[in-house]
């Protein structure tokens, strides 16, 4: 029973990496929410303003969402249902290489003899 009172003392299963795994800790770890007596405790972290940006993660779903929004919009005004789903991209189109030169290449054979006296 560790007897220190330090800041993650006894966390040896809260603050545990899976095996073989390394790096930092994720934040999710300290802003978990947790109940005490029934009572739900909000976990806050404490930064400088400068340092909190927006988070972009969602910022190409909203975009695409509005332009499919606008796409239905008007498919829907000439009467059409189209699809807004995303394609992936298809592969690239053949074409023929022009002006190249060939070149025969042909295997030299091992020579033994040559080998031990030095080489080619």
């Amino acid at each position: 029973m560790p007897a220190g009172h330090g800041l993650r003392s006894r966390t040896r299963d809260s603050f545990s990496r899976p095996f073989r795994k390394r790096g930092y800790i994720p934040l999710t770890t300290y802003l978990r929410t947790f109940k005490v007596g029934g009572r739900i405790i909000r976990k806050r972290i404490h930064v400088r303003i400068e340092h909190v940006i927006p988070s972009r993660c969602t910022e190409e779903l909203r975009l695409r969402k509005k332009k499919n929004d606008e796409l239905k919009a008007a498919a829907k005004a000439r009467g059409e249902v189209i699809s807004t789903k995303r394609q992936p991209e298809g592969p690239k189109p053949g074409f023929m290489v022009e002006g190249a030169t060939l070149e025969t290449v042909t295997p030299i054979p091992y020579d033994v003899t040559n080998d031990l006296k030095g080489g080619y």
